[in-house]
């Protein structure tokens, strides 16, 4: 197992993984299944990782949105089904295809130009149909019959499933929702009447499968809430399960001083004391992206809030305490301390934005401590040499 030699890092709980999958299960029923969606490192908790948990809980697919990170799970070792949601240079087509990676598509040029390449295997295929998200997609039926017609013709390509994304699944207004659910019913009629073949069809993100389980499809996709993080405060607020965080972030003081009233602390000197204060350096900065827009949030230390004051540096920060602190004193930025919690969202609102944006933005550099049932079962280190384990 690897090890790091820095006082900050990540812990993912993995079983907070398998919980939330199969909260899940039982939310949408026996029948449907779900695409773990692993795309971004799944989220910056780690793709491998939690792409096994997530599988071991009885997930069915995964879903990634490039090719490059649908690649690397094939080369750990995953042999289950992979989507790439995202836009794929039709030239590469050949690759997804040798290595049995659905892609998505929606572009007749895109499929003209795949039908011209010399697949040595079957290309599975997605039509991703856009009802209102305004990104990718088909809008129209006169499209669907244009592709429909390209796909029929070549016996290489495999129309596997088509999918389309809602926009407004999380908001407290259902109506743009159930506009979408309406062009998708409209849509899927004519399709039906087009195609005899069987296909996956799959609508659901996490607000959706939440929130309108009901839904007639073959998958859920299911993102943001698999790490435990609910998609808004909506969404939060009707808790239709039960969701366990699965992401915490902690470091340790390497510094304490007391500064007299009326010096500084950081670049800028936008902090002085205004009386004898502890001081403590924490060794986590804006290059392992704790940005410095949150200079003055909380963090937990033996159990209480304390400010971060002055400037966020690159590599470190500050913190006023109580009291004098050891070298060593563990700090949790996200995550709880006895009865204090410092969550995602709390960070999230901090900054203007949304909880998926969170530990998207703690970087690489911070190594990942992979945990089941507070037990230690794996460690990654971006700046190991050794730092990506194979299956």
């Amino acid at each position: 197992m690897q090890t790091f030699y820095r006082d900050s890092w990540v812990e993912v709980r993995l079983d907070a993984i398998e919980y939330n999958i199969n909260q899940l299960k039982q939310h949408i029923g026996k029948d449907k299944k779900i695409y773990a969606v692993v795309k971004a490192d799944a989220y910056g908790h780690g793709d491998t990782q939690v792409a096994k948990a997530a599988l071991d809980a009885g997930a069915a697919a995964l879903a990634v949105s490039l090719l490059d990170e649908a690649i690397r799970l094939r080369e750990c070792g995953f042999t289950c089904p992979i989507l790439v949601m995202g836009w794929v240079r039709p030239q590469d087509a050949s690759i997804a295809a040798e290595m049995d990676i659905s892609l998505t598509f929606f572009q007749e040029d895109w499929i003209k130009e795949v039908k011209n390449l010399d697949l040595a295997n079957p290309l599975k295929l997605h039509m991703k149909w856009d009802t209102g998200m305004g990104r990718l997609g088909i809008r129209s039926v006169e499209e669907m019959q244009v592709l429909l017609k390209e796909v029929q013709e070549d016996e290489r390509l495999i129309l596997e499933g088509i999918f389309t994304h809602f926009a407004t699944a999380d908001d407290s207004d259902a109506a743009y929702y159930q506009e979408q659910q309406k062009r998708l019913g409209e849509m899927l009629t004519e399709f039906k009447a087009l195609w005899q073949d069987q296909v996956n069809v799959h609508t659901s993100n996490s607000a959706a499968s939440l929130r309108y389980p009901g839904n007639e499809e073959d998958f859920v996709r299911f993102g943001i809430s698999m790490y435990g993080l609910y998609p808004s405060p909506v969404v939060k607020g009707e808790r239709q399960i039960e969701l366990q965080p699965a992401f915490s972030l902690h470091s340790r003081i390497v510094h304490v001083k007391k500064l007299k009233e009326g010096e500084c602390v950081s670049y800028g000197a936008t902090y002085c004391a205004t009386e004898d204060t502890w001081i403590a350096t924490v060794p986590l900065g804006y290059a392992d992206g704790w940005i410095r827009r949150l200079q003055g949030i909380d963090v937990l230390v033996d159990g209480k809030r304390r400010p971060i004051v002055g400037r966020i540096c690159m590599d470190q920060f500050m913190i006023e305490l109580d009291k004098e602190y050891d070298v060593g004193e563990q700090v949790t930025l996200i995550g709880r301390q006895g009865d204090e919690e410092i969550t995602a969202d709390e960070v999230a609102a901090y900054l203007d934005t949304i909880n998926y944006e969170i530990p998207c933005m703690i970087s690489e550099r911070v190594p990942r401590v992979y945990k089941s049932n507070q037990h230690i079962v794996d460690i990654e280190n971006s700046l190991s040499t050794n730092s990506r384990k194979m299956m």
